[in-house]
């Protein structure tokens, strides 16, 4: 199954250190970020396990839950996770799926034969709380995420969903944004009532809505 953008995010229920998760149900009404990892005891990955449970209180704020997978099982979790807690300062606080039968690997399309046909690619999706799939990123094995530009795609994501608003290139949070060119101006007059500055007719820039 290969995913797209707007796609509905794959059901399934699975184990992991935090318990059997139906992962629908444990979305609720969150935003979800779902990232993998080759297998466990990968020296990439057990920085990037980190430094998300140091970002706790970044997805709490921004209504959003965490959930990693790697291919392997429980009892490696857990060992993996007594090393990410010595070498990187933070206890694993998010659930990491066990996914030995590939079950969710393969939902996902974690699985690419060109680089490895038993291991999973290092992917990330963020998911909105209709459960549509609304971005998708897949890194080299060498190279550590980006967990800062992860939230930053995070929060010109649930901008747009909130306030109809695009963010232009490099843009950082409290920086001006886009009105998209779906809405009217009679539509963004509503929206938008102290006005915006018409650069072209399908740019038109506004502050970022609180």
């Amino acid at each position: 199954m290969t995913l797209r953008l707007g796609d509905q995010a794959p059901d399934f229920t699975q184990s992991s250190t935090m318990g059997d998760i139906n992962f629908h149900d444990w979305m609720g009404d969150s935003w979800c970020i779902l990232f993998s990892h080759p297998k466990d005891y990968t020296p990439v990955c057990t920085t990037e396990l980190g430094a998300v449970s140091k970002l706790k209180d970044e997805f709490e704020a921004r209504n959003t839950k965490v959930i990693g997978l790697s291919v392997d099982g429980l009892d490696d979790h857990h060992g993996w996770a007594a090393d990410i807690e010595s070498t990187q300062g933070v206890a694993l606080n998010f659930p990491l799926l066990a996914d030995v039968d590939r079950k969710v690997s393969d939902l996902y399309d974690m699985i690419h034969p060109n680089a490895n046909d038993t291991l999973t690619v290092r992917s990330v999706f963020i998911i909105d709380p209709s459960k549509a799939v609304k971005l998708i990123i897949t890194y080299p094995a060498s190279t550590g995420r980006n967990f800062q530009e992860i939230l930053r795609v995070l929060d010109s994501l649930q901008l747009t969903a909130d306030h109809k608003v695009a963010t232009p290139v490099n843009w950082k949070e409290g920086e001006e944004v886009i009105i998209v060119p779906t809405l009217s101006n009679e539509e963004a007059g509503e929206l938008f009532p102290d006005g915006w500055n018409e650069v072209k007719p399908y740019l038109r820039l506004v502050p970022q809505p609180k």
